[in-house]
């Protein structure tokens, strides 16, 4: 269930949504993640657009939890995206880590300890 937010700076005004990113973040647009994907290297494709919408769509539709959780969100990406091959897939598509690095190229923020640098390993 979509949650109806009571922050009124998402009450305020008219969204202009990107017609084919409708849950994307007020202040992010399609141009934003392409600089971001060539400042770390990548080349985005369909499959990356793909996991950026459905990225967006479950912060969206989760905008009222206080926090989101790393293992749910990776559980859910595994599950949305089992018949390509779920994180397996990600991982080829995110060498960054199909969290950390899709989120920052969604305009989200990750969810804590979605990379620890220290311990060498990003999620």
């Amino acid at each position: 269930m979509l949650h109806t937010s009571t922050d009124i700076n998402k009450l305020v005004g008219d969204r202009a949504t990107h017609p084919d990113f409708p849950y994307a973040p007020l202040d992010w647009t399609p141009e934003d993640a392409l600089k971001t994907a060539r400042e770390e290297g990548l080349e985005l494709s369909m499959a990356h657009w793909d996991v950026i919408r459905a990225l967006q769509n479950y912060y969206a539709h989760h905008d009222d939890d206080t926090v989101i959780g790393l293992r749910e969100l990776h559980d859910a990406l595994d599950e949305h995206f089992h018949l390509q091959g779920g994180l397996r897939f990600l991982y080829t598509l995110f060498p960054g880590g199909p969290i950390a690095q899709s989120c920052r190229l969604a305009g989200l923020k990750a969810p804590f300890m979605a990379s620890d640098r220290s311990f060498g390993s990003v999620a």
